[in-house]
């Protein structure tokens, strides 16, 4: 079996798999837990100044029968006495020596809180420091969270505070509700972070109750912007993955979040520059159990590929992600029907003539009750659609069209068009 410890900036840990600080690690109780199921590492529930949280707090997005394809929610920080958490975190680290922990802490952007909060936490035999920057509700009204995580000047100056007299490996989580989350991941490292975790929540309303006008979650007949994340939220995440992951300016250890819910989709995220990555909404849907799965489907994945170490995996696909202007313009892929397992179901037909290129034509043939679908290679342009709306395995793909051009970018296009 492959070797799945890994080390994120300084933070050593058995495997990659880590609760991302959230409701499933808000007590001793369930870290201990978590912990005894088999994750490598907790991010502990924000810790600050005690606040109080609402009721009612979460509301999901179900789509076509999957339950809880999206989660947002309205809870804050955590409403444990700081004390308490800290009693706990000390307690469950000498329970689980070789277990990450980790203490997620919002404050005041004031020097002195940091420092007294950090000096706190760290007594407490912590593996390592996480500064949210990323809540976008409640505590951004504040000054907190998001309202600092979207400032790439404040992110820089909190985390000097922090690494002033942080003993221990400092994590900065960052906010996807701004334009490029490339500026934030900069000035975190410009402050010295050891490595940065992305994507927090995504700001977001779940709904509108269409009977009541309520908005979903309602509080009392009235409710407010939360934070949104689950399996709906990993293309963003994964995005936002890549753009720090391949920008030189960044270059610190990333640790992934958002949307993972079983082992492939932590495989990605790893390929794609994440040292390690962080789970929630899959842990409140179906428990801690889960990881013994991730851990079998990963051990598995390495041993296919014949890989020592999680570690050598990290990144792989980081160099095949670039900008648009690098992609190939003369590569050409078709659409191929298979008429033995086409149903002729039409989905693929109304798709192209509706919303691409017309493609896909009807032709009637002696003996069918039903017209036969051909592509028009000539006028496929090769976008996917009609492959992704097909209902039947194998019946529909998109094959490559070899051809004697030679690759051209965009970008070598322009270059030669402005030499001659």
């Amino acid at each position: 079996m492959a070797n799945l410890q890994i080390n994120l900036g300084g933070i050593v840990a058995p495997n990659p798999f880590w609760l991302a600080s959230a409701p499933p690690t808000n007590s001793g109780y369930q870290v201990q837990k978590a912990f005894d199921a088999g994750w490598g590492g907790a991010v502990w529930k924000t810790l600050g100044e005690p606040i109080m949280n609402v009721s009612s707090r979460f509301a999901a997005l179900n789509y076509m029968g999957r339950k809880m394809a999206g989660l947002n929610n309205i809870e804050l920080i955590t409403d444990r006495p700081l004390e308490i958490n800290l009693q706990e975190i000390e307690q469950t680290k000498r329970m689980f020596p070789n277990h990450a922990i980790v203490a997620s802490l919002m404050v005041e952007p004031t020097r002195d809180k940091w420092h007294e909060i950090v000096k706190k936490v760290e007594a407490a035999g912590v593996d390592g420091l996480e500064l949210n920057f990323g809540c976008p509700h409640g505590m951004a009204e504040r000054g907190m969270g998001a309202a600092s995580g979207q400032q790439p000047e404040l992110v820089r100056q909190q985390t000097e505070w922090v690494k002033e007299v942080a003993q221990t490996p400092v994590i900065v989580k960052l906010t996807p509700n701004i334009t490029d989350i490339r500026y934030t991941a900069r000035a975190a490292r410009e402050g010295g972070a050891d490595s940065i975790s992305l994507i927090n929540t995504i700001n977001s309303l779940m709904g509108v109750n269409i009977d009541t006008g309520e908005t979903i979650p309602s509080v009392n007949g009235k409710g407010t912007h939360g934070g949104y994340c689950g399996p709906a939220v990993k293309p963003i995440a994964l995005g936002m993955l890549a753009e720090c992951a391949s920008d030189p300016l960044v270059g610190i250890p990333i640790s992934g979040i958002g949307g993972i819910s079983n082992w492939k989709d932590a495989v990605e995220f790893l390929l794609m520059g994440a040292t390690g990555v962080q789970v929630c909404t899959a842990v409140m849907h179906h428990g801690f159990g889960i990881v013994q799965k991730m851990i079998k489907g990963l051990n598995n994945y390495l041993d296919e590929k014949g890989t020592a170490s999680v570690m050598d995996i990290v990144g792989r696909s980081v160099p095949r992600y670039g900008s648009w202007g690098d992609l190939n313009l003369h590569y050409k892929v078709v659409a191929k029907i298979n008429e033995d397992k086409c149903i002729l179901c039409d989905k693929c037909y109304v798709s192209c003539d509706h919303a691409s290129h017309q493609s896909i034509l009807k032709i009637k043939k002696e003996g069918k009750k039903k017209d036969t679908l051909v592509v028009n290679e000539d006028t496929c342009v090769g976008c996917n659609l009609c492959a992704l709306v097909c209902p039947v395995d194998g019946a529909l793909e998109m094959v490559e069209v070899t051809t004697d051009q030679k690759p051209l970018t965009w970008n070598e296009r322009q270059a030669l068009l402005s030499t001659n």
